[in-house]
């Protein structure tokens, strides 16, 4: 069904900008969507939702911050702990475990030296 989908959906591209009438119907659609775009009430809600996810991001950024930091602290603490030693520094060397979800074994130009699992390097201060 999802392939049948994008296949519509490509064809309904190609014949937007593939032909005369479709570039007549993206124009079309393009002068729309630029009178919505300078419509008054449209630029008022822009403006309003940039203030307030300005306002969001000054009382909240420093809370998300530290959030994120302590996670990540407390990660790599857990990562020491669980592999008995300097997991940042086996790692590095390719004799400690990997617990990073999503990281590659190795580099992708067929070399067969491990590559570091930098999700578990301690920051130096």
């Amino acid at each position: 069904m999802k392939t049948k989908a994008a296949f519509l959906i490509g064809a309904g591209v190609g014949y937007v900008f593939g032909t005369a009438a479709g570039r007549q119907k993206f124009e079309q659609i393009k002068g729309q969507a630029n009178t919505l775009w300078h419509n008054e009430s449209v630029q008022h809600t822009v403006s309003d939702l940039q203030e307030k996810a300005t306002d969001l991001a000054k009382n909240q950024g420093g809370a998300l911050a530290e959030k994120v930091t302590s996670t990540v602290k407390s990660k790599l603490k857990h990562d020491d702990d669980a592999s008995g030693g300097d997991s940042a520094t086996a790692n590095a060397f390719g004799t400690g475990s990997s617990t990073s979800a999503g990281v590659a074994d190795g580099p992708t130009t067929g070399s067969t030296a491990p590559s570091p699992d930098v999700s578990d390097w301690k920051n130096p201060s």
